[in-house]
């Protein structure tokens, strides 16, 4: 951010200049005796950073969550991209309290439906795209999108990238980058993986420009070489990539992958689940590259906290049969009154409150902070983002830009939790992605505990472990 531009005065329903207010040891002891209950019969593989702090919610507003004990946290996890509202919008809860005593299940149109997809339609990612289909999770919409691709193309493959993440139901588990999925195969056939140009990890004598390209053109000569070229039926590709670590792209790199998928006759599917809706300071993540998509996928922060996610594309995509024959392409929960009425007023907040604007300008503030941590630690390697799609690189060495290891992460994930910040600092690439309705004053509180976990962390050389 220029260092002359000036925050705007904020007009959200949420609090300001929140602050982490500390009771007990974390968790405390009504946080343990409940974790232990649940332990009792809860299956392993929750979220890891639930399960690191150890805490039981009780309330939460705006970027602040209280747990049993009275102990109050700082949240720039943000439900990883879903909490773009903040905690319990008093609007959102007072649209999903209103629409739940009418009506709250069923496929039938109802006026908050119709509404959404109007509003949709406005704010669509581009021109033709604005035929729209609703569901309740990630993967189920990405799924529907593949399935989409292949009955509009007649194609059976797709390609995806490293790092990639894009749920982990089996067809879009088949095209997830990295070794996550090694256990669960064998995998869906005709599945390609790209390589993704990571600006912080650039190969020697590259820029993040020629990376991009070079990326593209790996991926070009490989289809051409192996005769896979003509059986893509899309490249799946998210505009900026969450789950690797918040990795921003040359804006080179999106319209070469266009261009490609032109090329050999396959659609562009943009997954815009965690870019989506003013995260990175634009409604869209893949307008910052000026690219249109053929299918758009998108969720999260889309419904305030309500499960719900969509797909949308263009008239002649979505008249694909069977993919268009009635229930071709519905889901049992997809657009309900009740998801309906909880996105409409999740999209009326973003709307009204300008909450693009303030991912932009905010987010901007935050990483020019964020960035005076780089210079002050040696195992912080960069700070990135775009709005309030950040990151920081925590590494071994700035040199090697060897990441930090998991012994060391944790331990700074502990020493934020213990001064009252919730985080994903518990990875070498640490993504920050906070309520879109934060204000400066609470950035401010949130970087002062970052520095004081870290300047512990430096005091016991913590990340040379």
């Amino acid at each position: 951010m220029a260092k002359t531009e000036q925050i705007p005065a904020r007009a959200s329903a949420q609090p300001s200049n929140q602050r982490a207010v500390l009771k007990t040891a974390v968790p405390g002891p009504k946080s343990r005796e409940l974790r232990a209950r649940e332990d009792a019969h809860l299956a392993p593989g929750l979220q890891g950073f639930a399960l690191m702090a150890g805490i039981v919610v009780e309330e939460a507003r705006g970027s602040a969550v209280t747990d049993v004990d009275g102990n109050t946290f700082l949240d720039i996890i943000g439900g990883i991209g879903v909490n773009g509202l903040g905690h319990s919008h008093p609007r959102f809860v007072r649209a999903v309290k209103e629409q739940v005593e009418r009506a709250s299940v069923g496929s039938f149109t109802s006026a908050p439906r119709v509404e959404l997809l109007d509003r949709l339609a406005k704010n669509r990612p581009s021109e033709k795209v604005h035929r729209t289909q609703l569901y309740s999770s990630g993967a189920e919409a990405v799924e529907s999108a593949l399935r989409l691709a292949k009955n509009a193309t007649g194609r059976t493959e797709f390609v995806s990238f490293w790092g990639g993440f894009h749920g982990k139901t089996m067809g879009a588990l088949s095209l997830m980058g990295s070794d996550f999925k090694d256990t669960f195969g064998p995998f869906v056939p005709g599945s390609h993986s790209a390589p993704y140009p990571h600006p912080y990890r650039l190969p020697t004598g590259m820029t993040a420009d020629t990376y991009a390209i070079a990326c593209v053109e790996e991926l070009r000569a490989r289809l051409k070489r192996d005769g896979s070229a003509s059986k893509v039926a899309a490249i799946i590709v998210e505009p900026m990539q969450g789950t690797a670590g918040n990795v921003i792209p040359s804006d080179l790199f999106l319209p070469a992958v266009r261009q490609l998928a032109t090329e050999i006759g396959a659609l562009l599917i943009v997954d815009e689940m965690i870019t989506g809706f003013g995260r990175t300071g634009k409604y869209w993540g893949m307008h910052h590259a000026g690219v249109e998509a053929d299918i758009v996928t998108l969720g999260k922060q889309f419904g305030g906290g309500f499960p719900i996610s969509a797909l949308m594309s263009t008239d002649a995509i979505t008249a694909a049969k069977p993919w268009s024959n009635p229930s071709g392409s519905s889901s049992s929960y997809g657009g309900n009154p009740l998801g309906a009425a909880a996105a409409l007023e999740s999209l009326k907040i973003i709307e009204e409150e300008g909450l693009v604007e303030n991912s932009r300008v905010v987010g901007a503030y935050m990483l020019e902070k964020l960035r005076t941590l780089v210079e002050k630690y040696p195992f912080v390697g960069e700070a990135r983002g775009r709005g309030l799609f950040l990151a920081l690189e925590l590494v071994k060495d700035k040199k090697t830009k060897e990441p930090m290891t998991k012994l060391a992460t944790n331990r700074v994930f502990d020493e934020c939790l213990k001064r009252g910040l919730l985080t994903m600092s518990y990875a070498a690439s640490f993504r920050i992605q906070p309520s879109m309705t934060i204000d400066a004053s609470t950035v401010d509180h949130v970087v002062a505990i970052l520095d004081e976990a870290f300047a512990a962390i430096e005091k016991e050389k913590v990340y040379q472990a």
